[in-house]
């Protein structure tokens, strides 16, 4: 009776594996694209801050540059409020179903008396 009881548990290590198995892929794909989009948001609050501050002194040239590196995947507003230029960068990480997400970064930078003129 033991033997026959024995045999009938074979299966359930199979069945449990097959369930758990993509259980665990999902929450590693979720955790794979959390790091991959918050990379993403602090490369792009980098790029606004100096953007901003290139901006801000004069350096149109500079800024150009840098956003040119960026591959053009990136959409620019610019906006003067008193003493600051303001930048704000919107992106879309590139592949997969984080196409969907748009990371948002705003920074500003004080326009220097030269920076102002330009």
């Amino acid at each position: 009776m033991l033997a026959a009881l024995r045999h009938d548990d074979r299966g359930t290590v199979t069945a449990e594996f097959a369930i758990v198995v993509p259980a665990v892929l999902a929450v590693l794909g979720l955790v794979i694209g959390g790091i991959l989009l918050a990379a993403h948001r602090i490369a792009l609050v980098s790029v606004s801050a100096e953007i901003a501050r290139f901006e801000a002194r004069g350096d149109r040239d500079l800024a150009e540059a840098r956003l040119d590196g960026l591959g053009g995947r990136v959409e620019v507003e610019r906006e003067d409020d008193g003493a600051l230029h303001c930048v704000t960068l919107r992106s879309r990480p590139a592949g997969g179903l984080l196409t969907h997400v748009t990371i948002t970064s705003r920074s500003c930078a004080a326009r220097s008396t030269e920076g102002a003129h330009a």
